[in-house]
């Protein structure tokens, strides 16, 4: 008896992450699978996949990629396939699948509804825009044309986003309200926006308020032109641009007329030290956070590092709160959004964790973590030069005025509805780092 040897892909491309499975490199396929695979052979693609989910344990996905490799023209197949690439969060894969079953069953709404919300997931807002509207005549409003209308905002299109959520009657069904309401505040705030701000595919700040609500306080000045738009990559943090940040946040408020009575400290290591270091800068007593304290500006050096319990907690807005975010990573956005950020960055190293330095043999390690006392490290940060990096000479100007400028005009749309979650980095691209 012969034993059959199981089958491999013979793209190219896709050997390469074939090989990285012979190594035991899961992510490293998945790498490969990311870009270029748009037009390969989907029952190739099926059997990399179906690899990849054997070894991670993904059973339903792995029997949906054997079923789409053995029957890869089946529309069921293609669909199952989708859906299940779409759940186990590698939605790049699904796309393809789901665009030929679609192919296959035209008007399949079914089809149609998961390969948006592959697009989605992707950031493509455009592709699921163009999706959608070939189906014009077959669209529900709810949720068919609620998602017309988000994935025209997420991809800078103000103008069908409008017309749009003009034919939107108010959704029948009371799971839909929320949505309602968020949309509709992302228009009020484009609104409020677009009378001091470009809106285009490099204003930043503008489109950061427009799809979180949030007022940004600074922009990166390195690569600004070279595809960051005002976004870092990878950031070294300072004392001088946590009291950068603090100073813009002071700006902020002053020019949306908001006066806190008090700074909300968070428990967690680098909130605590930006709390006490905020508190002196604004003038105001510090106190341990509560969550139905009004009036008060509750700082987070980075939401992703607090307690999940409370994230929860500031879900809802209690009256005459601000939540502040120093460092929001754009890339894995917190759970929840914040009014104010200083930066958005893809991956940053506070100044207390310790920081990079070259080492007695030429290399480069990183120096030992701050363990002093939280108040003399916040200390430190009042004592800082806020004075900004000039970068390298590419990124546009933004001084305070601007700043100023900018949360006048919206001040009658901030600090409004609930801070949900921003899934999408917007119309603004960036260039990302694996």
């Amino acid at each position: 008896m012969f034993s059959r040897k199981p089958r491999r892909p013979k793209s190219p491309e896709l050997l390469k992450a074939w090989e990285s499975l012979d190594s035991g490199d899961i992510p490293g396929a998945l790498r490969q699978l990311r870009s270029g695979t748009d037009d390969l052979p989907l029952g190739e693609i099926a059997l990399v996949v179906a690899r990849a989910a054997d070894a991670a344990g993904f059973d339903d996905l792995k029997q949906a990629a054997e079923a789409l490799a053995s029957r890869p023209d089946k529309p069921q197949e293609l669909y199952d396939f989708g859906y299940a690439c779409v759940e186990r969060g590698v939605s790049y894969l699904a796309i393809p699948a789901l665009r030929e079953a679609l192919r296959l069953v035209p008007g399949s709404m079914a089809a149609l509804r998961e390969l948006v919300s592959a697009y989605e997931r992707e950031g493509r807002h455009s592709e699921a825009v163009e999706a959608l509207t070939a189906y014009e005549g077959d669209l529900a409003d709810w949720p068919d044309r609620y998602l017309v209308v988000y994935n025209a905002l997420m991809s800078g299109d103000l103008p069908l986003a409008r017309r749009q959520h003009a034919l939107l009657p108010d959704p029948e069904d009371e799971q839909w309200l929320s949505a309602q309401a968020r949309q509709s505040r992302m228009l009020e705030r484009a609104a409020s926006a677009e009378a001091v701000s470009a809106l285009d595919r490099t204003d930043l700040r503008g489109w950061q308020y427009v799809l979180g609500g949030t007022v940004l306080g600074t922009l990166s000045p390195y690569g600004f032109g070279a595809g960051m738009t005002g976004r870092y990559a990878w950031l070294q943090d300072t004392h001088d641009q946590c009291l950068r940040g603090l100073l813009r946040l002071k700006t902020v408020l002053e020019a949306a007329g908001v006066r806190p009575t008090s700074v909300s400290l968070l428990p967690d290591r680098g909130s605590h030290i930006l709390g006490l270091a905020a508190a002196e800068v604004l003038g105001l007593p510090a106190l341990p956070f509560d969550p139905e304290r009004a009036d008060t500006v509750v700082v987070a050096y980075d939401l992703n590092d607090v307690d999940p319990e409370i994230i929860g907690r500031l879900f809802e807005r209690t009256p005459g709160q601000i939540l502040h975010e120093h460092a929001s990573c754009w890339t894995d956005p917190p759970a929840v959004t914040a009014d104010t950020i200083t930066l958005l960055h893809q991956s940053a190293t506070a100044p207390w964790d310790g920081v990079l330095q070259q080492s007695d043999d030429g290399g480069v390690e990183r120096s030992a973590p701050d363990d002093r006392p939280e108040s003399e490290i916040a200390a430190d940060i009042v004592a800082a030069d806020p004075t900004p990096d000039e970068g390298d000479g590419e990124a546009p100007a933004d001084p305070d005025e601007r700043l100023t400028e900018f949360v006048t005009a919206v001040r009658a749309t901030w600090l409004q509805g609930d801070r949900a979650h921003l899934s999408s980095s917007g119309p603004v691209p960036s260039s990302r780092f694996v």
